[in-house]
């Protein structure tokens, strides 16, 4: 149901939920891996930051990978930051893999990263779906989805709401397509204060520099095991399984709004085939393990399984959805 439910919602894309190697060798693979690195482009905290530590430490513990990998954190731009490294620097490094998300395909889409395009790099795998969340201080006077709302129906500018993607990015547009769904006529009088990544954008909302956070349940849980937050709604069709099913949806207080985020990997550019078959063959055997998948399950993400080729044009498609969203609602022209 829950498959089912993203390949219908996720941006509309009609994309095939299958295990897919594309391109894969069937000898012995020629590219050994060395000081292999994850980038994750934000600060520490965020979902970035989360796929890169998360799938790293998988890839170790299963062997998968020869010794550990490091986690760098290049935060700037809402991603771009780090793809402009990735292109312009690291185009031909195989020992390199950078988290990516909807919040990528979205900066791509709206044209937020200059210069650049999805094409310049090689797209690897998808490690799951997360779910939108809507979230304010553990000690907020807002109770409801509708609660907050309301409050910015009554003064735009008494709620500034928090995301760790840049303007435009898909945080923002998850607080927006909310917003239209209850009712708010202009939706570009929401106050949204971009951070660098979901974590320095909780840590704004608990010193009280902001009313509300945007983020995904995954980047929000560990703030939440720790009483810090409380979860207004979250943008899925139906409530989570586990750690997650005490908290409402937006659906279920009557905002009709469905939000799902990607997480999964890029690749530089001119990464050589055996080494993309390489890391193509190793995220997907992560994603098959049961140890990813007992983290998926306590971190609230959804299933969703693609690889090489199959991923490549899952984002091509994104882009295209998100670009024709953003139109929708003034974001581009």
């Amino acid at each position: 149901m829950r498959k089912h439910a993203l390949r219908h919602h996720l941006l509309r894309v009609a994309a095939p939920i299958g295990f897919v190697m594309a391109g894969l060798t069937t000898g012995a693979q020629a590219f050994e891996p060395a000081n292999t690195e994850c980038i994750a482009p934000a600060g520490a905290g965020g979902g970035w930051d989360f796929t890169c530590r998360q799938v790293g430490k998988t890839l170790q513990d299963l062997k998968l990978i020869p010794g550990s990998m490091q986690v760098t954190n290049l935060a700037g731009a809402g991603g771009g930051v780090a793809y402009a490294e990735v292109v312009n620097k690291r185009s031909s490094d195989n020992n390199l893999i950078i988290a990516a998300s909807s919040a990528t395909a979205t900066r791509l889409a709206t044209g937020a990263f200059p210069g650049n395009n999805m094409s310049q790099v090689r797209w690897l795998a998808s490690v799951g779906a997360d779910y939108g969340i809507i979230a304010v201080s553990k000690d907020s006077g807002f109770k409801t989805l509708p609660d907050l709302m309301n409050a910015i129906k009554k003064d735009p500018k008494s709620v500034s709401i928090a995301g760790g993607s840049a303007v435009g990015g898909w945080d923002h547009l998850k607080v927006l397509m909310a917003a239209k769904k209850a009712g708010i006529a202009d939706v570009r009088t929401i106050k949204y204060v971009a951070f660098d990544g979901g974590g320095e954008a909780v840590t704004q909302l608990l010193a009280g520099k902001v009313q509300a956070f945007t983020g995904d349940a995954s980047e929000a849980k560990g703030f939440v095991d720790a009483g810090k937050i409380k979860i207004l709604a979250v943008m899925a069709p139906q409530r989570l399984a586990g750690d997650f099913a005490s908290f409402p949806t937006a659906k279920e207080q009557g905002i009709d709004v469905i939000g799902a985020n990607w997480r999964g990997f890029y690749a530089p550019g001119k990464m050589s085939d055996d080494a993309y078959n390489y890391w193509v063959k190793q995220v997907g055997a992560v994603y098959a393990s049961k140890e990813w998948k007992a983290t998926m399950a306590s971190s609230g993400l959804a299933p969703l399984d693609l690889q090489g080729a199959a991923f490549q044009d899952f984002v091509k498609d994104s882009v295209e959805s998100i670009q024709s969203l953003s139109k929708e609602i003034g974001l581009i022209k």
